[in-house]
This record gives C-alpha cells, sequence and structure tokens, in this order.
C-alpha cells in the first residue's frame, strides 16, 4: 500500500512541514494546560494545539481531523473510496460543557458519537463509500490504519484517507490523572526518572492507495494486531502483546527484524508501560536498531498518536530523519534500551512504529521507502465468509430464549433487562466493577460460546457500540463537575472507554488476537461484522463478534437521536461464536454491501451485490428491516425503493418495532435471523401470518440496515 498523502495537526504544528522542522530542532511543545479551566489545583503539562477556530459549531474533535484531511487529500482530486478514523473523544469537549450548563436540547449533542467524525470528513471529503470508526484506546489511529490495509488488500477499496484524531477533555485529562499516570514535570519517555505521560490533542491522516502515485512519501508494508487479555489499563509486564504485534507486522511485510532502521516506540512515559515494551524490544531485536518516542515533545494524543506517529514515520523514510527521545536526560539502564539522545539525519529505508492502548489493544505498522522490498500479503486468502457456531442476545425480554419466546407471540422484546438477569451466569468476582455494557457484553460472549457447544476458545473479538459505556462516563463526569473538578473516579475512566467490555471479554477468554471495537452509531454492528470479515484469517481460528449497547436515563435520550424525549428505554446487543471453518456451522453470514446513502445509484449497487433483481426471488424467505426512528422517512423511501426495483415479494419486519430503538438493535436482529435458520421456521405471529418454513438455498434471510447508510447483513444454511 502506496502513502500518497499526509497530513498532521499536533502540538508541534500544522502540516508535514512543520512537523519536520520541529522534530529537527528537538523541540517539546508541552506546557500547563489553558484550554479549559481546573476547579482545584494547578494546571497540568499537557499538548495542546494552537491556532484552532473557538468558538466553533463543531467541536475540537471534528476541526483537527478536517485540517489533517485537508493536507493529506491535498494530493488527491476525487473523493477516496472509505474512510477510517481512529478516535475515543468525539465531541465529548462540547458535551462536558453542555451537561454542566444542564441543557437537554437533543440537537446540541449531535456531534457527540464518535461517529459524527467520520461522517463529517466523509461528507466535507465527498466519500461515499463506509465510514468507519475504530475506537480502541491510544492504539485506535494504527488499528484503524491496519484496517484500512486489510481493506485495500481485498479490493474493497482503491483508496482510502485513514487516520486518527483526539481532543483534549476533562474526561481524559482527569481521568489519566486519578490513574496516577501523569507527570507533573512533563514526558520523560524512558527516563529513569520518568512518572508518568502528558495528555495531548491531535489529528493525523494519510492517504492509502493500491495504486503507485507519482511520489509516493512511501509504503505501509504491513500491519500487526494483538491484545495482552491481562489487564483493563496495565500492559502485560513482560510485554507479550507488544511483542505479538510487532512479530506480526514484520510477518505481514515480509521483513526480518536486521530490516528496521528504526523504531517509533509507544513510550508514554510511564514506568509500566516503557518497561513492557523494552523488553518487547530487546526480546525480538538481537541488537536493537536507532529508537524513540516523540511523547515528550508532543504529548500523548490517545487515539490520535498510532496516526501522528505514522506520519512521523512516513517523514523518517522520505526526509531521512530519525527523531529524538525527546525529555530523556538520564536514560533509564533497567530498560536495556539507548533511545536517541538527539534528531540524527540517515538513510532510512524501514521503520517500525508501535501503538498500545487500554484493555491490551495492540498495533504494530511497518513503513519503509517506496519499493525497497517485495509486499508478502496477498488477498486471495481473505473473504471467504463467515461461519457462525453460536449466538447469543439479550433485550428487554431477557436472554436469547426469553426474547426468541415473545418474538414467536409477536410481542415487543423491548425494555431495560434488570442487572441481575443479565449476570446471572458470570461470576461475581469477575463483574463486581462493572457497570451495565461490561456484564451485558461478558453475558453476551459466554452465551455465543457456550451456544455453540464447542470447546475451544475465541482468538479475536470484535465489538460494535454506539454510545460505548454510558453508565461509567455518566458517573465519572458528574462526580467530577459536583465536586469542583477534585473527585475523579479511575474505575469509571477506565471503564468509560469504548474498547473496555471488549477488553474485559479478552480477559475473560485468553483472547490474545485482534480485538476491535467499532463505533458507526445504528450501524455499529455492521461495521464490527465488516472488521471479522477483513481481519479473520482463514486458520481455523474462532472470533467473538458483538452489538451491544446501554440505555441511560439521561445521556441515551440526549444522543440517541432514535430516542424521543421521556420515551421508554430499551437496550440490548447480540453476539456471534464464529469462525471461516463451515464444517459443523449452524449457520453463515455475509456482508455484501456497506455504503454512504448518499451514493449514486445506490438502490442499484446494492441489488447488485446481492446477485441481482432476478435471483432474490429464490433466496430469501424473510426481510428484516432495521429503520432508525430519527431516519424513518428516509428508510421507508429507501426500502419501497428496493422492493420496487428487486421484486422481491417476501414479509417484512421493522424490527426495531419490536426491540426498541438502541444503536446495536441489528446485532439482536441478527440472532432473530441465525435462530429462524436453526429451527427451519418463521414462526407466523412475528409475520401476521403462516408460519415461514425455511429450506434449502431459497430459505435465506436478509438484514438490511437503512438511513444514513445502506447496508445488507445475508445469513443462510451452511
Amino acid at each position: 500500500m502506496y502513502i500518497a498523502g499526509v497530513g498532521i495537526i499536533s502540538p508541534l504544528g500544522s502540516g508535514p512541514a512543520a512537523t519536520q522542522e520541529a522534530l529537527r530542532a528537538n523541540r517539546s511543545a508541552i506546557r500547563p494546560l489553558d484550554l479549559f479551566t481546573v476547579g482545584h489545583g494547578k494546571p497540568l503539562p499537557v499538548g495542546q494545539v494552537d491556532g484552532l477556530n473557538e468558538p466553533s459549531p463543531l467541536p475540537r474533535t471534528h476541526q483537527l481531523a478536517y485540517i489533517a484531511a485537508m493536507q493529506a487529500m491535498s494530493v488527491c482530486d476525487r473523493p477516496p473510496d472509505a474512510i477510517i478514523l481512529g478516535t475515543t473523544t468525539g465531541g465529548i469537549l462540547t458535551t462536558e460543557q453542555l451537561l454542566r450548563e444542564k441543557v437537554t436540547d437533543k440537537e446540541s449533542y449531535r456531534y457527540h458519537g464518535l461517529a459524527s467524525v467520520a461522517e463529517y470528513i466523509a461528507g466535507e471529503f465527498g466519500c461515499k463509500g463506509p465510514a468507519l470508526v475504530v475506537s480502541t484506546a491510544c492504539s485506535s489511529g494504527a488499528v484503524a490504519i491496519a484496517l484500512a490495509r486489510q481493506m485495500l488488500l481485498c479490493g474493497k477499496a482503491a483508496t482510502v484517507l485513514v487516520g486518527g484524531v483526539d481532543c483534549l477533555c476533562r474526561l481524559t485529562y482527569f481521568g489519566f490523572h486519578s490513574l496516577q499516570l501523569v507527570d507533573q514535570q512533563g514526558c520523560r519517555p524512558l527516563d529513569r526518572d520518568r512518572h508518568g505521560m502528558a495528555v495531548a490533542e491531535g489529528a493525523a491522516m494519510l492517504l492509502l492507495t493500491t495504486q503507485k502515485p507519482a511520489r509516493p512519501l512511501a509504503e505501509l508494508l504491513g500491519a500487526g494486531l494483538s491484545c495482552d487479555a491481562y489487564h483493563p489499563a496495565a500492559p502485560h509486564p513482560e510485554g507479550r502483546g507488544a511483542l505479538m504485534a510487532m512479530q506480526a507486522a514484520l510477518a505481514d511485510a515480509g521483513l526480518n527484524p536486521a530490516d528496521i532502521d528504526y523504531i517509533n516506540l509507544h513510550g508514554t512515559g510511564t514506568p509500566e508501560n516503557d518497561l513492557a515494551e523494552a523488553k518487547a524490544v530487546n526480546t525480538l531485536f538481537a541488537a536493537p536498531p536507532p529508537l524513540s518516542s516523540i511523547k515528550g515533545a508532543t504529548g500523548h494524543s490517545l487515539a490520535a498518536s498510532g496516526a501522528i506517529e505514522a506520519v512521523v514515520s512516513t517523514i523518517a523514510v522520505s526526509a531521512d530523519i530519525l527523531p529524538a527521545n525527546t525529555g530523556c536526560r538520564h536514560p533509564d539502564p533497567i530498560l536495556g534500551l539507548l533511545p536517541l539522545a538527539g534528531p540524527i539525519s540517515q538513510r532510512i529505508t524501514a521503520v517500525l512504529s508501535n501503538s498500545f492502548g487500554f484493555g491490551g489493544n495492540n498495533g504494530s505498522l511497518a513503513i519503509t521507502r517506496p519499493d525497497s522490498f517485495s509486499p508478502a500479503a496477498s488477498p486471495s486468502q481473505f473473504l471467504t465468509g463467515l461461519a457462525i457456531h453460536g449466538c447469543s442476545c439479550f433485550t428487554g425480554a431477557g436472554d436469547t430464549a426469553a426474547t426468541m419466546a415473545l418474538l414467536a407471540q409477536g410481542a415487543p422484546v423491548s425494555g431495560l433487562a434488570d442487572l441481575e438477569t443479565i449476570a446471572r451466569n458470570l461470576p461475581p468476582r469477575l463483574i463486581r466493577r462493572l457497570k451495565r455494557l461490561s456484564r451485558m457484553t461478558l453475558s453476551l460472549a459466554a452465551g455465543a460460546v457456550a451456544n455453540s457447544g464447542l470447546d475451544d476458545k475465541p482468538a479475536s473479538v470484535f465489538m460494535g457500540t454506539g454510545w460505548g459505556a454510558l453508565s461509567e462516563t455518566y458517573d465519572f463526569l458528574t462526580a467530577l463537575a459536583d465536586s469542583g473538578d477534585q473527585f475523579a473516579s479511575p474505575t469509571d475512566f477506565v471503564g468509560s472507554v469504548h474498547n473496555g467490555p471488549a477488553g474485559q471479554v479478552a480477559i475473560m477468554f485468553g483472547a490474545t488476537g485482534a480485538n476491535i471495537t467499532s463505533s458507526g452509531g445504528d450501524f455499529s454492528f455492521e461495521q464490527a461484522l465488516l472488521a471479522a470479515d477483513l481481519l479473520l484469517a482463514d486458520t481455523g481460528g474462532k472470533a467473538l463478534v458483538l452489538g451491544a449497547d446501554e440505555g441511560h436515563h439521561v445521556l441515551a435520550p440526549l444522543f440517541d437521536p432514535s430516542i424521543a424525549p421521556h420515551a421508554a428505554l430499551a437496550d440490548g446487543g447480540g453476539a456471534f461464536f464464529l469462525s471461516r471453518k463451515r464444517e459443523g456451522a449452524a449457520c453463515l453470514a455475509h456482508l455484501p454491501f456497506y455504503q454512504s446513502r448518499t451514493t449514486e445509484g445506490c438502490i442499484d449497487l446494492l441489488l447488485e451485490s446481492l446477485g441481482g433483481a432476478p435471483t432474490l426471488k429464490d433466496r430469501y424467505a424473510l426481510l428484516l428491516a432495521g429503520i432508525p426512528a430519527a431516519a424513518r422517512e428516509e428508510g421507508e423511501r429507501q426500502l419501497a425503493g428496493f422492493l420496487k426495483k428487486s421484486g422481491l415479494e417476501v414479509p417484512v419486519v421493522r424490527y426495531r418495532e419490536f426491540t426498541g430503538e438502541f444503536a446495536s438493535a441489528s446485532a439482536v436482529a441478527a440472532v432473530m435471523a441465525v435462530s429462524y435458520l436453526i429451527k427451519g421456521k418463521v414462526p407466523g405471529k412475528l409475520v401476521a401470518g403462516e408460519d415461514i418454513t425455511l429450506t434449502g438455498n431459497t430459505g435465506s434471510i436478509l438484514v438490511l440496515g437503512l438511513g444514513c447508510s445502506l447496508s445488507a447483513m445475508v445469513f443462510s444454511r451452511p
């Protein structure tokens, strides 16, 4: 994959040229926070971006993403085929202020969701393809780049605009301080006197393409993902996950450790992270090449850091510069590493860039000088479909059995299941500090594995959630505001990250493969399924794919446009234990289509992806239509257009009328489809008619997602 263009804005400046100049000068931009006031104590040192338009109708995260995207797209005169962003903050800085002012107008919160950042960038640059969001804490930017690489390899796109973005906010500023992970003297990666990180902000974007541009900056030759499956916030003390990610990146690139000229370390400056990464590096490299962390200069920009450092790595190979390990005066001898004391001008051919995050989410990227090595990966092994071995769901009715029993009577299953029911089969010690979303996710995962009847455990976890852990987020921000910024719960902070539940699942099962959380609003589950289809190798390994969201009495009605004020809340989700192997599978799943509604001829393209109108009548027995309340008029038009053009005459179930309104309702619809295929019939009361017998190739079930995007999930017999 060629890197055709890059964009970057960080505390060091805006643009690749300004960044390179700052790196050559070995300048640190870390200084006391002044973006917002703190009610207690002196402002801590942070990496803050200067020069943004304030006030602005756009949240700070969106502004940063746009600036970086503009720079990256300056080399291209047509829209990218897809956009993939890593972010953890979304519009939270704006949301924090709105909540403190007790604003209840839903429209004011329209940019809160992580998905809104990708959707805004897609709209600004005319992208008609999927706009995906990855939220894996501090590795988000790197994981997004790995996912983009796979999308290009599989032929799903020819150009992808990919990167990471986060802004400073109270949640992260006070959250990391509550964990005692902030160094009040600034950030000193790998220094013997280091005490922690400096929270920062920024954005970086890369335009990736399969076609060699006239002047490529670099190549993204390989990517590796792993999960520690060890602790929600601390790295594995021996750096096992970090080592696995680096080894996977080198293998993907077809490189040996000796081929690497420079390692861009994750290097946060926290004692445990630096030590774990050092152990991994020393295990992989007999004699480590030159290495450094730039976080002593930029601070730790969280989800943006992996993308910022990918751009810095691109600058390294294109401008022959090795950045210094700014802030380190006395290298810690325990680490066994000698970081660069100053910047060096030296020819660079290959860089390994590391990013690690909460939940043990690890990503490593191999970035090289163009055409210096032969690519190793082949796309032919991918996209062979997904075989489902077990599934489970939760709704207001309860677990899978309770949900399916009510649906068989044609009755709604909307509402909120009580916490005792959700956690009924989970060990008390596992969940004593966990709140609603994490408990629900663990129950879904355990249920799907148990339903499979297999003794296997998942190697990877892919999760979709539209809004993340609302309980922890609300409790953290409320306690912080009520205490005048003096009390911040470290437990709630760790639990508030979107990928927290998936990390808990990985710990429960010891799943050390890729661990990806997607946050695409009403299409979050579809994005998780797409990520699994792109990344799950044809090696017999199994994975969990989940979608879940929680109803929260304050935040859900403010954030979710489909939930009317004072309406009854609903939540739930679904989970699948799956692999590439069809033997013994209950049914098959496929995601043939996912595009923006603005794509020209979108319905025709949808029909084409399903094999064309003439084939549909003999293939599908039921259509489950997902039309969010906020997009009801548009969704009904899309559904009518699809039915007219396809000529499909089958019962249509608008499943949100049964599940209620929550972002991951499509995961429940998917479990409905699988359950009916296993039983061989669709209950007549659900479709206000006779039972529908599902037989052979004519008994497949189509699940359509409608509204701001169009998606199709196909479920069929093996």
